[in-house]
């Protein structure tokens, strides 16, 4: 479809704690790069909610003419990953890899497009050594019995990012307290390794392997450059990750990332989502209790930077919602015998202002919901020319938030839900054509059992001059 020309988005950088008009280094085109996942569990909905906001915003982003290069690293090696080795009593990369397929599941179960590029850390060890030995030779980080620290105090903008006095910092949580270093803050940039059955790669200072922090500056630069658009993740990562992420880019000559973007966090009962707190509600657990495109629904329908608190009343109810726009599209492409292909072109403006400040769903949704209730009225004056234009604007909309139930990947029929739909399609019409049959010949005692049975299936039956449609209950 026509894509509209790039208009003025503002995003809130957490840098400068304000939202800035976005413009891109190169006119038309936007270097993305969103911290993913360090895969020692499954993934929860905490954990995926970052993936579902980066996925809307470079749907965003094309949408309005820009074309996108995302890099969502894997981060493969790590002190989580080691410590979940050992508790499960196998090799730390086949942990890394159970995993990472897990995530991976998650992010395309959800609508997720495939990012540009997708690095594993322990595919850039070598840019990872290369970073270190330019922060050795400008001062910024030094060598001790194996180990490599990176020297907080020698970068005077440390702490900017999470607006934090360096003097009121606690020790570095990666290293602790260690006589070696010069100040109990100083980060890892590289582990010497502590036993032989440890994984590690040769460096110029000993066998070890990285610190995290490392990792995802050693990815970004290699794929996105030394100065690069737009790096985001989670609130979480704030501090330390991202805070130190700019201090050895900076420290190392690298200007990183011009805008810094951060997703609220899922919250249970008021507490971050979390392993450590118990409170994990993984993706494949969640998804026993709704389909794939409500749960992304639900992601989405609040502003990317409130806080989401997630209940089994709230998913339901945003479910429901859903189900309720998804009607509308099924009635109104039954009735119009074809399905209208989105047309950006028919964005409506008010959408288009409400994605363009900071992608504020939340606004955007008002206007859809708006849509589908004059579609509906539009459909009972049977007015089919106005109603192709209404199911051109609202599957537009949809397809930019990627809930279009009428296209890839939710209308697929190759997964277990979509061989459910088509079979439950099957009977019901079964059903009705019987219905239709004693309603024909004034068997109306039968007619009216049918109808009572599907019915009491959680199914409703609208009768039209052109037929009868079914829906399932709460879908209208």
């Amino acid at each position: 479809p026509d894509r509209l020309t790039p208009v003025s988005l503002r995003l809130h950088d957490t840098l400068t704690r304000s939202v800035r008009e976005f413009v891109p280094m190169t006119p038309g085109e936007v270097r993305m790069y969103q911290c993913g996942a360090t895969v020692q569990s499954a993934p929860h909905v905490g954990h995926i909610r970052s993936g579902v906001v980066f996925d809307l915003l470079s749907r965003w982003l094309r949408a309005t003419g820009y074309s996108v290069v995302l890099c969502r690293n894997v981060t493969d090696i790590d002190d989580k990953i080691l410590a979940r080795s050992e508790e499960e009593g196998r090799p730390w990369w086949a942990v890394a890899s159970f995993y990472e397929r897990e995530f991976q599941r998650a992010y395309d179960v959800l609508g997720c497009a495939p990012p540009t590029v997708e690095p594993r850390a322990t595919g850039h060890v070598t840019q990872m050594i290369e970073l270190i030995a330019r922060l050795i030779d400008r001062g910024h980080a030094y060598e001790s019995d194996g180990d490599v620290y990176f020297d907080v105090r020698s970068f005077a903008e440390y702490g900017a990012l999470s607006r934090q006095d360096i003097n009121d910092l606690r020790p570095a949580a990666d290293s602790g307290v260690d006589p070696r270093k010069r100040d109990p803050r100083d980060f890892a940039l590289w582990k010497a390794t502590k036993s032989p059955d440890e994984p590690s790669w040769p460096t110029p200072w000993g066998p070890g392997r990285p610190g995290w922090h490392l990792e995802c500056s050693a990815m970004a630069t290699t794929y996105l450059g030394p100065q690069f658009d737009i790096h985001g993740g989670g609130l979480d990562l704030v501090f330390p990750h991202h805070e130190n992420e700019i201090a050895q880019s900076r420290a190392a000559g690298d200007p990183f990332a011009n805008y810094w973007l951060h997703n609220a966090w899922v919250t249970t009962a008021g507490e971050k989502m979390s392993k450590s707190l118990g409170n994990s509600l993984i993706v494949s657990q969640v998804l026993t209790k709704v389909r794939p495109v409500e749960l992304r629904w639900y992601l989405i329908a609040a502003h990317y930077r409130s806080n989401l608190e997630f209940s089994d009343e709230a998913l339901a109810e945003a479910a429901a919602g859903y189900r309720r726009v998804e009607g509308f599209l099924t009635r109104a492409a039954s009735r119009l015998g074809t399905a209208t292909e989105p047309s950006f072109g028919k964005l409506p403006p008010e959408f288009v202002d409400a994605m363009n400040d900071d992608l504020g769903v939340p606004a955007a949704l008002a206007v859809l919901h708006e849509r589908v209730t004059a579609g509906n009225t539009i459909m009972a004056a049977s007015d089919d020319v106005g109603l192709a234009a209404a199911l051109g604007e609202v599957r537009s909309m949809l397809d930019v938030l990627g809930v279009d139930p009428l296209a890839a990947p939710w209308n697929s029929h190759s997964g277990d839900g979509g061989a459910l739909q088509e079979a439950l399609d099957s009977l019901v019409s079964a059903e009705l054509a019987a219905r239709q049959e004693a309603r024909a010949n004034k068997d109306f005692a039968t007619a009216d059992g049918i109808r009572d049975r599907i019915s009491q299936a959680g199914i409703t039956i609208e009768d039209s001059a052109d037929g009868s449609r079914w829906s399932l209950a709460g879908d209208a």
